[in-house]
Order: structure tokens, then C-alpha cells, then sequence
């Protein structure tokens, strides 16, 4: 007999930290917004190194050092309540050294078959259940990667250029589907149009100095979110945490116990 049925229905509630992916032009903002998460500790690249004062590990510059970093985070009594890998891109370069070394090669790309990222994509693996788990002691996960201006060829219109995380796409692809939000950090730019002269008009693009963090899926570049959240906020902790709360609001009325919020929500 199945143990299904309408009394086991309930109210879905989302009782887990999000996992956040946020890339972006350089020096927009990425680590101080970061930083403002609850508690953060730091697992710095040497290109990621994090703003002063910040609790961080050593630089790693190797991808077991990385796996160590977030056994000890794991393992280990602590306070800490977000970890923040940064940054992606030099994570990969790392994971490719050593699939390179492991198998014998110079670099990745002399492994036969573009089977070099193939296995690129285990230790990525390993790295994401790593995460989870510490997802599952009550840690925000927040990834920083910078972008990348590619070329998409839409099977709906003439191909385009728009910004992604600077990735190989198999790794792109694998952790944007893991990711509960992908976050675009970029200057707000507006367009205006100036009369030329001759029947001719020109078109300018003009900054506000706003830092905004785009959170849906546009032609100039990717993001998402499982949450529900408005297409862009302020480039801020704050912000988010704002647009985040009807998310892990309680349901008025549920068939179970209900849950807490995620610290994140409440910090």
C-alpha cells in the first residue's frame, strides 16, 4: 500500500541558506558585497583575495587545499555562518592543474578527447556535495567568478554577444543548475539618443553609478533565481536579504511543525 496520500500534503517552505553564484565586471563590488553576509569566512584564490579585516584561509593554490579548506569548515566547531569561494575561474584553473597532473599531462587540453574537462567536472562535483553539506549545517554559500563577454547563437534569432561567468561551459553550465540564485553584478547604463545632425542620430551610453545585481535571465547576460525575486536590486547584502524575506516567510497555516527562517534571512 503506498504511504501517499492527501494527508501528507503540506506547505512547502524553503528551510535551507541559498546557494548564490555572483559574477561581474571587475571591481564592482563582488567581495564587499559578499562580506556583508552573516559571519563570512573566506576561501581566497590569489586573485580573490579578500577586503581587510575579513576572516579568511590561507590563499589557496591547490585543489586539494580547497577540498581541506571546506572539511575543516565541516569538521570543525566554528561560528561562521556563510563561506565565500572566491573566485571561480581561478578554482578551475586550479582543478585543471591537477587533472593535468593526475593524468600525467602538461594541461588539461593534452588529455585525449576533451575528456581533460570530463573529469574537470568530478572534482567540480566534489567541491558543490561539499558545499551542500555545509548548506545543510545552516551556511549561506556565496561563489564569486568574474564575466566574460560570448557569443550566444540563439536557435531564435542572429546570434549575440552577453556576459557569463568566465568558465569552461561544461562548468558554467554545471554550477549555474546547482546554483538556487546566479546573480550579475554590473553599472547601471541607460541609452539616450542626441540628435547628429543631417537626419542622423547617434546613441550614447551613459552610467548612473548605481551598482545593480541583476537576477533574471536577459539577452546581455545570464542569471536566475529559485525565489521569485525582482529582475535587478542594489548591489548590497541588504537589498538582497529584503527581497529574500517573502521567500522564507511561514505559511500561515501548515499540516507540520513549522520551520525557522535561514539565518540569512533574519541577519
Amino acid at each position: 500500500m503506498s504511504t501517499f496520500d492527501l494527508n501528507g500534503i503540506s506547505i512547502t517552505t524553503h528551510t535551507q541558506p541559498p546557494r548564490l553564484v555572483v559574477y561581474g565586471t571587475d571591481g564592482i563590488g563582488k567581495s564587499t558585497f559578499a562580506a556583508d553576509a552573516p559571519s563570512p569566512v573566506f576561501v581566497p584564490t590569489a586573485d580573490g583575495v579578500p577586503i581587510a579585516g575579513m576572516p579568511a584561509f590561507p590563499v589557496v593554490t591547490s585543489f586539494p587545499q580547497i577540498i581541506d579548506a571546506l572539511r575543516a569548515l565541516a569538521k570543525g566547531e566554528h561560528t561562521y555562518r556563510t563561506v565565500i569561494l572566491d573566485s571561480l575561474d581561478a578554482i578551475e584553473r586550479l582543478i585543471h592543474a591537477w587533472v593535468a597532473t593526475e593524468k600525467g599531462k602538461e594541461n588539461i587540453e593534452d588529455i585525449p578527447y576533451g575528456k581533460g574537462f570530463t573529469f574537470a567536472l568530478e572534482h567540480w562535483e566534489t567541491i558543490l556535495k561539499a558545499l551542500d553539506y555545509l548548506r545543510s549545517r545552516g551556511m549561506t554559500v556565496i561563489l564569486i567568478a568574474h564575466a566574460e563577454i560570448k557569443r550566444f547563437d540563439s536557435p531564435e534569432t542572429e546570434p549575440y554577444d552577453r556576459y557569463q561567468m568566465k568558465l569552461h561551459k561544461s562548468a558554467n553550465a554545471l554550477i549555474r543548475e546547482w546554483a538556487d540564485i546566479v546573480g550579475f553584478a554590473n553599472r547601471e547604463v541607460i541609452v539616450q539618443k542626441a540628435d547628429a545632425g543631417f537626419n542622423k542620430e547617434i546613441t550614447r551610453g551613459v552610467g548612473t553609478g548605481k551598482r545593480l545585481l541583476y537576477l533574471d535571465e536577459r539577452p546581455s547576460h545570464h542569471a536566475k533565481n529559485r525565489y521569485s525575486l525582482p529582475p535587478k536590486i542594489e548591489l548590497s547584502w541588504r537589498a538582497l536579504r529584503e527581497v529574500l524575506a517573502p521567500a522564507f516567510a511561514k505559511p500561515e497555516t501548515t499540516t507540520t511543525q513549522p520551520t525557522t527562517q535561514p539565518e540569512v534571512v533574519n541577519a
